[in-house]
């Protein structure tokens, strides 16, 4: 079963979206995904326009607004296996808040975010992971803030899943990508990608040199440690950790809710709620 459309994507050439789709595409057909129960969402970038190249049902909203429909979708029919993806601008930036309250409600979805430190569709300026002091077409002197090291944040916060993979490996991508989908909580995915137009210095080359997979490195390595979790996760311009950084068992929104966690699924037209003893308290 591919999930491959036949379509020209409107990509430039050489974007890492290219083999982040294939990536993607394999990786779900090699788990076997029930096209019939999978939804993505995205927002506005380069990087939401993913499922419009893709044979999937997908929702396609505001920029930074990926979140509050991912979660209203597995709110709703929970049996859906729910993917939300952006860019590092669409997800960080604009999407910020709802990005940390994902975090905190902890309800069952997929977060993939192609995280190349700048704005593609908006032609090259500073996104909330470029590099301090890095030219820009918006920023001519440099980006004067300081990045966001959004897995240090997901960390810092409990996220029940936070990993990190490269475009440029398949097998790794395919391994975390995988366990992310599997995981029954939010899942963050931070990907790594090269923009070849507008970020000269996170080239695939840059990425290669640098990224290393934590389990690999280290044997022994624990992805329940958060503190050892927050340390790697702060690395970056020598060394760059991917892979699973941290795991948190902890329970889902839906387990938590004293509605949902009965079973509840909102989207079956026979689904009948009594919420009389409710309606009474603002009586």
């Amino acid at each position: 079963m591919s999930f491959l459309r036949e379509v020209d994507p409107a990509w430039c050439p050489g974007c890492g979206n290219f083999p982040l789709r294939m990536n993607l595409a394999s990786t779900l057909e090699e788990m076997g995904v029930d096209k019939s129960r999978l939804v993505m969402v995205t927002g506005i970038g380069q990087a939401a326009k993913m499922p419009h190249y893709l044979d999937l049902s997908f929702f396609n909203g505001l920029h930074g607004r990926s979140l509050p429909v991912a979660f209203a979708i597995k709110a709703v029919n929970p049996e859906l296996i729910v993917i939300a993806e952006s860019g590092d601008g669409d997800m960080y930036g604009e999407g910020g808040n709802h990005f940390i309250h994902g975090i905190r409600r902890n309800f069952d979805v997929t977060v993939l975010i192609h995280d190349n430190q700048i704005y593609g569709l908006t032609k090259g300026q500073g996104s909330p992971t470029t590099r301090k002091g890095q030219k820009t077409s918006a920023q001519l002197q440099g980006v004067i803030n300081e990045p966001l090291n959004p897995l240090s944040l997901a960390i810092a916060m409990d996220a029940s899943f936070v990993g990190r993979t490269f475009i440029g490996d398949k097998d790794h991508f395919n391994k975390v990508v995988s366990a992310a989908i599997n995981h029954k909580g939010f899942s963050v995915v931070d990907i790594m990608q090269p923009c070849v137009t507008f970020n000269k210095v996170n080239t695939f080359k840059y990425y290669k040199e640098k990224l290393y997979d934590v389990s690999e490195a280290d044997s022994s390595y624990d992805p329940t440690d958060k503190a050892n979790a927050f340390k790697r996760a702060l690395e970056w311009d020598d060394k760059i950790p991917m892979g699973i950084l941290f795991l948190n068992d902890k329970p889902t929104y839906h387990e938590l809710h004293p509605v949902l966690k009965n079973g509840v699924v909102l989207a079956k037209e026979e689904t009948e709620i009594d919420i009389s003893a409710e309606l009474k308290a603002f009586r």
